[in-house]
């Protein structure tokens, strides 16, 4: 596999547009009914530097830009839900080679909103592992699924959560997350 030597600055790069951007779209959230930093992650384009750095590497490394679908032709079968569109896949005559979908998770509410990416990066998953076990797919080789998380930086990200099984005591020792 190819990896560009300014692998740490492309990055760096990508993730200041992240930040440039959502800033930006904060900045011009008007609307008298928008709460908190809403208007920052609704906006969209945040993670498009990220995207296109996937897509350089891919590139790089041999994959067909006319297989690299990011701006349209984005939705795939799903077996629980008709169709889920993802920020980036490769389609190699009519097989679908990979998906990955980007996300961000930005303070302050670490807690719910983490809760919430895992379960989308986990039911997403599942709905598209299970159209593809059930033919949705037709008959082809299992594609490679992503999922980019930017997570920010800061105290409140890295802290413990508190676990809280009442009903299940001693649960807490099983669980995955920062304890």
């Amino acid at each position: 596999m190819i990896i560009p030597k300014d692998l740490d600055q492309a990055i760096g790069l990508a993730l200041r547009h992240f930040w440039q951007t959502r800033d930006s779209q904060l900045k011009q959230q008007r609307s008298p009914n928008a709460q908190g930093n809403r208007g920052a992650v609704t906006g969209g384009k945040q993670m498009d530097c990220i995207i296109e750095l996937i897509q350089s590497i891919l590139t790089a490394n041999g994959v067909p830009p006319d297989t690299i679908f990011t701006d349209s032709d984005l939705e795939l079968p799903g077996y629980y839900r008709p169709n889920k569109k993802w920020d980036l896949l490769v389609v190699d005559r009519g097989e679908l080679v990979m998906a990955i979908e980007c996300k961000s998770q930005v303070g302050p509410s670490f807690g719910n909103n983490f809760n919430d990416r895992t379960e989308e990066a986990m039911g997403s998953a599942l709905d598209i592992w299970t159209a593809y076990r059930e033919g949705g797919f037709g008959s082809q080789k299992p594609p490679w699924l992503g999922y980019f998380l930017v997570l920010e930086d800061c105290d409140r990200s890295s802290a413990p959560v508190k676990v809280r099984s009442p009903t299940f005591p001693g649960a807490e020792r099983i669980c995955g997350c920062l304890l």
